[in-house]
């Protein structure tokens, strides 16, 4: 069996599954920031700064950095495939994305627990 180092999962189903996983992931977390948003009457910072200090959101924005992640990786790899039929080109990109979704990542996780 030929398995592909560029997918983040182990077939399609699994890419699937994580594409999915994701989006509901995603979904959540922001519905539950326009529901802050619309019933906090005004967004301060020290209001902005006590939601963002709990453990239970941080660990909730950590989730959804990975979420951001899972899902971008996947997808870009499906587009890149589809559409850039250069090999060499395809795993320059490829590594590109990837490198600059980990720092965001690493950005994003010493922010939210910089708090």
């Amino acid at each position: 069996m030929v398995t592909n180092a560029a997918t983040l999962g182990r077939s399609g189903v699994h890419d699937f599954i994580l594409i999915r996983a994701s989006a509901v992931v995603l979904a959540f977390y922001t519905i539950f920031l326009v529901g802050f948003i619309a019933c906090s009457s005004p967004v301060t910072y020290d209001v902005w700064h006590g939601l963002f200090s709990t453990l239970s959101m941080k660990v909730f924005t950590v989730l959804a950095l990975i979420a951001v992640l899972v899902h971008a990786w996947i997808g870009i790899w499906q587009v890149l495939t589809d559409y850039v039929k250069c090999i060499s080109l395809r795993g320059v990109l490829q590594f590109v994305f990837v490198i600059a979704a980990f720092c965001y990542l690493v950005a994003g996780i010493l922010i939210v627990w910089g708090v």
